[in-house]
C-alpha cells in the first residue's frame, strides 16, 4: 500500500478569493467544488491546491495540510493507526465523496480519500 500527495489544502475564511490569488500566483485554474466552501487549483504538475472554508483559524491547528489518496482507504487508515496516527473524524461531500482526517504522532493533521 502506499499513500499519494493529492492535494495541499489550506484553511482560510474566504476559499474562493485566496484560491484566486494562488491560481495566479502558481498558474493554475480555479476550479469550484462547493463554491464559497472547498475550491481547489488545478494544475498541470504536482498537487493541486486546495482552500477551505473554516468559521475562524483555530489556534494550534494546523492551518494548511496535505491531502492523501489511496486505493482502499479503509486498510489506508487501519495501517497509519497501527503506525502511531490517531482518526480525528470522517467527513463528506454528499454520497459521492469522504475523507478521514487523522494526525500523525505530534499532532499534525492529514487526510486521506478514495481514488
Amino acid at each position: 500500500m502506499t499513500l499519494t500527495v493529492e492535494m495541499i489544502t489550506f484553511d482560510c475564511t474566504d476559499p474562493d478569493t485566496l484560491a484566486g490569488w494562488w491560481a495566479e500566483a502558481v498558474g493554475g485554474e480555479v476550479s469550484a467544488f462547493a463554491p464559497g466552501e472547498f475550491v481547489v487549483v488545478m494544475r498541470e504538475t504536482g498537487p493541486r491546491l486546495g482552500f477551505q472554508k473554516v468559521p475562524d483559524v483555530t489556534p494550534g491547528k494546523n492551518r494548511v495540510h496535505i491531502d492523501f489518496t489511496a486505493g482502499d482507504v479503509v486498510a489506508e487508515v487501519t495501517r497509519l493507526i497501527g503506525m502511531g496516527a490517531s482518526e480525528r473524524g470522517t467527513h463528506s461531500f454528499g454520497d459521492d465523496f469522504s475523507w478521514v482526517v487523522l494526525a500523525d504522532p505530534e499532532g499534525n493533521e492529514f487526510c486521506v480519500a478514495g481514488t
